[in-house]
């Protein structure tokens, strides 16, 4: 979307709802205009009043606009508004734009929610910590954005909308093809998942270990991706960890299979050293903890 100050006074081609309106543009075009009140009592030909413009995007051709339009038809002004703003903020927060695309994600995704909520259902997630590790910035930007809407529409909004915020964040703000950033993610979820379950605990995410964990795993299948994998031909430090920390072996190896068979990669035994290493540390850490306790 694009600032409102770049609206033009265009003629009305249709007028979706009291508050958007299509209008063509100089260019021939047909443009999104939104505000509160800017449709009412407006008829074909018209003349949108600039001053009255919040947002405004150049509609996508074909089913993409078509079901733009439907959901910004569909969805309560105070919703879009609300939306809108939160992301106003972001955008600031991040200093760069996110793009409509983004915008329509989330007006989407807010929408789903508040339908849910008023219907009495919601979809237990989980609180996803890695995410404050792997991305604070876009953690903390996502957390004002539920704050901000939850606030603009008086509703509670779920804990977990931040990490959803997050997910939407990461896929705009990323150079990769949509989804890349969130199924990266997803993978690295899985990773501790793995490591949890054979650990048989629930890892402290406040420890400095478990970060440096997270993000070696983020590391380690984004080099996958690039096909950038730690390779030495010096086997000697895997062999004395293998034998060492025989448990982190075993626990390295259920993770190597997982990674196998999410990306048909094979890890090399330096990745593979380094997964022992940090497992070994966490192994420790729990330890420690137990004795302490």
């Amino acid at each position: 979307m694009v600032s409102p100050h770049d609206a033009v006074r265009a003629p009305v081609h249709k007028v979706l709802n009291n508050n958007v309106v299509i209008a063509i543009d100089e260019s021939g075009r047909e443009r999104v205009l939104m505000g509160r009140g800017i449709g009412f009592q407006l008829k074909p030909a018209d003349i949108v009043d600039p001053a009255k413009v919040e947002k405004t995007f150049i509609l996508d051709p074909g089913a993409d606009g078509e079901n733009e339009l439907r959901l910004l038809n569909d969805v309560p002004y105070p919703v879009v508004e609300a939306v809108s703003r939160a992301v106003d903020g972001a955008e600031r927060g991040l200093g760069r734009s996110l793009g409509r695309r983004f915008t329509i994600a989330v007006l989407d995704h807010v929408q789903f929610v508040l339908e849910r909520l008023d219907n009495g259902v919601r979809i237990p997630s989980t609180a996803m910590p890695e995410l404050r590790v792997l991305h604070p910035q876009e953690f903390a930007v996502a957390r004002q954005m539920a704050d901000q809407i939850a606030a603009s529409l008086d509703r509670e909004l779920p804990a977990e909308e931040a990490v959803f915020l997050t997910m939407h964040l990461l896929n705009a703000t990323r150079d990769e093809p949509n989804g890349t950033a969130a199924l990266l993610f997803r993978r690295v979820q899985h990773v501790v998942q793995v490591v949890e379950h054979e650990l048989g605990v629930t890892l402290d995410v406040d420890s400095p270990d478990y970060a440096r964990f997270v993000l070696h795993i983020q590391f380690l299948l984004q080099r996958l991706v690039n096909r950038t994998m730690l390779s030495s031909g010096d086997t000697s430090f895997f062999e004395f960890a293998s034998h060492s920390y025989p448990r982190s072996y075993e626990i390295a190896v259920k993770v190597k299979a997982y990674v196998k068979a999410a990306t048909e990669s094979e890890l090399t035994d330096e990745e593979l050293l380094y997964v022992i290493v940090h497992v070994e540390r966490l192994r420790n850490q729990i330890e420690g903890g137990a004795d302490r306790g």
